[in-house]
């Protein structure tokens, strides 16, 4: 427990965790039932965040890259994760990478994705890569952090300001996902656009 967080609100994500180890285990040993339809499922969880922010102000817009290596990021152009400055004046991301969705994880009227299976949360992500990349700007400050199978194998750390907001998540998916099922990029294209207040393009540069 980290005590300099414990009067934080929680709303999505309990701040008083950083990184909840059993959670990601679970997702790991129940990967198949995390990420039912592969690498498209933990896309549409990275999107599905984009279109909450894109809703809260009226329209937003991401770009979904396949890259060469296999990996994929998510590009938006939103607030940025939530990141406050403790009493010591270091910057706290919320943990949204680490620790469970408050609204959706275990919850048995979890939203639904576009590929029909329930909504989980990004730590599903996180958990289910060989690493991520979250890079987060906001409105006070830029950050980047790396996981490493949902472990943090950095600390959060500052990088320059460019005056933009928004976040980018770039993941490599682990091998059993990877092979599970074979994302789309024409078949991601149809399913993002039940999320109105969203534009999304995919950048596929894979050739599929």
């Amino acid at each position: 427990m980290d005590r300099r967080t414990v009067p934080w609100r929680n709303t999505t994500h309990d701040w008083k965790s950083t990184v909840d180890v059993h959670h990601l285990t679970r997702i790991r040993h129940e990967w198949a039932a995390f990420a039912p339809s592969g690498t498209k499922h933990l896309i549409l969880e990275v999107v599905a965040y984009a279109a909450d922010e894109a809703e809260v102000r009226g329209a937003g817009h991401c770009t979904v890259t396949f890259h060469v290596n296999g990996s994929v990021s998510v590009a938006d152009d939103g607030r940025g994760t939530d990141t406050r400055f403790d009493h010591h004046g270091q910057a706290v991301k919320k943990p949204v990478m680490a620790t469970k969705d408050l609204r959706f994880f275990d919850h048995p009227n979890a939203q639904l994705l576009p590929d029909g299976h329930p909504r989980r949360g990004a730590s599903v992500v996180a958990a289910l890569s060989e690493w991520l990349i979250h890079t987060n700007r906001r409105a006070g400050g830029a950050w980047t952090q790396r996981y490493e199978l949902g472990i943090p194998s950095t600390g959060l750390t500052r990088i320059v300001d460019d005056g933009t907001t928004g976040t980018i998540v770039h993941f490599l998916p682990t091998e059993p996902v990877r092979t599970a099922a074979e994302p789309n990029a024409d078949e991601l294209r149809q399913l993002v656009t039940v999320w109105p207040h969203l534009t999304v393009e995919v950048d596929d540069r894979q050739g599929g």
